[in-house]
């Protein structure tokens, strides 16, 4: 038995090792921001060298035999805290999984990714998919390699999904779209049969400055600590992190789309907020690192749909907005605006669709995965193959590769099986919140005053603060007494376009 001193003093090697560990990360996560966002053109083949570098010296940190050794002579010690076991534990569990990667597979993967966004990126300007194509069919083939390294159970996509939902399995979530979509078509034709909110007034012309300020209003209102982040514009909005104090997040504006890039901000927020609430003492350990992504997802939209298109949260900012476009909005009441914002329809863009047929983009996307990595879909064919699905599920036509299989970041990132948990995040949401407003009967009250401090604190005690000790249904057990119950999406649905659409 090791002695007690020495066994904290394991512990604080480890632990110092995993902050250099988090350091490295974090100087990575800086140079694929600023790829996306601010790096000259020129940049693209060092800074692909450059990212690969680091990601390879991260590896061989996270894989180091002394590593090994310290988890294990720490494992299910009785001298640690309950949450320091839960660290080596969760270290032990991300080491052995690391290990099955050799680092020539961790260089290559880094280097491909970053010339695949890079051609991504071109070929989403230019709407040409067969620009992303060569790069996307050997990324697909890396993803492949992947699978087989990690292992999995059934169907190689479990492997993909569990890195971002720990035990997501297609059979999970082949059921929980099976039972879902049907009951979602139910609402939809109920709403298509309904007279649909007048929204042409979201689609005239508003001045880009005016909308950024706008934006970042709204971003400090919801309690976004600016001098512990920042802001920046980007062909796809996303948010990232390199600790608590210095978390990023982007937008695009469209000039003649008001909604566009203000739901955006939200949702990014929402993102943002997380990462603002992880405790600072636990920095690069799973106790201060997010849970999983379907519980990132459940912060965004949340923040986005069931405070962002809330009515109380218009009451209070439709004021605001008609200062700042008046001409446009002047004959518009606040209830129109309201209903505007919600309205439900089948489109194009899944970062700009309503919380209702969202869900159909997700598993278009779903599905378009499980077949590449199955290898039933050849990379050439997912044109193709994804304005079939469009017109089947939503009866829209693409028009062409931007507005359709290019609208996404995530496959030139290699993110397959991310897609998934889109869906959890918003069904984990809905119940989150409900059970807010349970345990604050006033929230909604407060936000119609701008108060969303409540609300967020709410989250802070009961999701942010526990980092990765907990996994996903143990959060939503702690924060709401029960595990994921979709009901909860279903019913917030049903009472508020009901309530909209008048069925």
């Amino acid at each position: 038995m090791i002695k007690i001193a020495a066994v904290k003093e394991i512990y604080e090697n480890y632990r110092d090792h995993m902050r250099r560990v988090a350091d490295i990360k974090a100087a990575l996560a800086l140079m694929q921001w600023d790829q996306e966002t601010y790096m000259p053109v020129k940049g693209t083949e060092f800074r692909a060298r450059q990212v690969a570098t680091l990601s390879e010296m991260a590896h061989e940190m996270i894989t180091t035999d002394k590593l090994g050794s310290w988890l294990e002579s720490l494992e299910g010690s009785s001298s640690l805290t309950e949450t320091e076991r839960k660290n080596i534990s969760l270290t032990r569990e991300d080491y052995l999984k690391q290990k099955k990667y050799p680092p020539a597979f961790v260089r290559k993967m880094s280097e491909t990714v970053s010339r695949s966004f890079n051609a991504w990126n071109q070929a989403k300007k230019e709407s040409r998919f067969e620009l992303f194509e060569n790069e996307l069919a050997e990324l697909i083939l890396l993803k492949k390699e992947e699978t087989e390294l990690l292992g999995y159970q059934k169907h190689p996509y479990n492997a993909l999904m569990d890195e971002y939902e720990k035990g997501c399995t297609v059979d999970l979530i082949d059921k929980v779209f099976g039972n879902m979509l049907p009951k979602l078509r139910n609402i939809l034709e109920k709403i298509q049969q309904a007279s649909p909110p007048d929204d042409r007034f979201l689609f005239k012309s508003f001045d880009k400055k005016k909308q950024w300020d706008l934006g970042m209003e709204v971003i400090a209102e919801l309690g976004f600590d600016f001098e512990a982040g920042r802001q920046d514009l980007s062909t796809h909005p996303f948010s990232t992190s390199f600790n608590k104090f210095d978390v990023r997040i982007t937008t695009r504006i469209d000039e003649n789309d008001f909604s566009s890039m203000l739901f955006s901000c939200i949702h990014e927020t929402g993102h943002s907020l997380y990462e603002q609430g992880l405790p600072e003492s636990e920095y690069g350990l799973p106790s201060g690192e997010y849970a999983s992504l379907g519980i990132h997802e459940s912060q965004s939209r949340l923040w986005e749909n069931h405070v962002g298109r809330s009515r109380s949260f218009w009451k209070f900012h439709y004021p605001r907005v008609l200062q700042i476009f008046p001409d446009t909005f002047q004959e518009i009441t606040e209830e129109k605006f309201y209903r505007a914002v919600n309205k439900i329809k089948p489109s194009l863009i899944r970062t700009e669709s309503d919380e209702l047929t969202y869900h159909f983009h997700v598993m278009i996307r779903y599905e378009i995965e499980k077949m590449l990595i199955q290898g039933d879909l050849k990379t050439a064919d997912i044109p193709a193959c994804w304005n079939e699905q469009y017109k089947k599920w939503l009866d829209v036509d693409v028009p062409d590769d931007r507005q359709g299989c290019l609208q996404d970041v995530h496959w030139s990132h290699g993110s397959f099986g991310y897609f998934p948990t889109y869906s959890l995040g918003s069904f984990y949401a809905a119940q989150f919140f409900a059970s807010a407003v349970k345990s604050d009967p006033l929230l909604n009250s407060k936000m119609e005053k701008g108060a969303t401090g409540g609300l967020l604190l709410w989250l802070r005690q009961r999701i942010h603060g526990s980092g990765r000790i907990w996994n996903s249904e143990e959060i939503c057990k702690f924060a709401t007494g029960e595990t994921l119950n979709v009901q909860y999406f279903l019913d917030y649905l049903l009472d508020k376009y009901g309530k909209i659409y008048e069925f």
